[in-house]
């Protein structure tokens, strides 16, 4: 069984920053990939960005340029830098992981942290 755990959420004004951070913690082998979804609510959750073993990345083209994903393999912790926030970046945001317990590959997910950005 893995746990992860989310934080760094909060409010903000358009412009400004926010970090976020997820650690895995449990039965780990190897962690395959990490990312982050968001949901604003009402709608369906998104993929926001993804990182996987290495530094292979992907973003979703609303944020490119202005959110960064990065890891912390010693610490199974995955990092999103947001800057330039925008209203539409209001959403619960939540962490995954891709992760091998031995012989056992299992998706997990944060309980989610909400982020909410005022114009």
């Amino acid at each position: 069984q893995v746990q992860l755990v989310e934080s760094g959420g909060g409010s903000v004004q358009a412009g400004g920053s926010l970090r976020l951070s997820c650690t895995a913690s449990g039965v780990i082998t190897l962690i395959n990939s990490m990312a982050w979804y968001r949901q604003p609510l009402g709608k369906q959750r998104e993929l926001v960005a993804r990182i996987t073993t290495g530094v292979n990345t992907n973003y979703e083209d609303s944020v490119k340029g202005r959110f960064t994903i990065s890891t912390d393999s010693a610490k199974n912790m995955v990092y999103l830098q947001m800057n330039s926030l925008k209203p539409e970046d209001t959403a619960v945001y939540y962490c995954n992981a891709d992760v091998s317990s031995w012989n056992v590959r299992h998706v997990y997910w944060g309980q989610g942290t909400q982020v909410i950005v005022s114009s």
